[in-house]
């Protein structure tokens, strides 16, 4: 997700879903970088997802 600020900038953020029904958790992560163009701050975002979820699992 993108916004832009005040500024005139753009701010990424990224939203991660899991689960199901009212079981459902969703994790929002705000990223500190401004960016000029909303497309550079989703293909941020983008890359930190990506990161996000190459990360080993946690033990049971």
């Amino acid at each position: 997700m993108t916004r832009q600020t005040d500024c005139g900038r753009f701010a990424a953020s990224l939203s991660i879903c899991s689960g199901h029904g009212s079981g459902t958790h969703d994790r929002v992560f705000r990223f500190t970088p401004l960016f000029p163009t909303p497309q550079a701050a989703a293909q941020y975002a983008l890359a930190q997802g990506m990161g996000y979820l190459q990360q080993p699992a946690l033990p049971a």
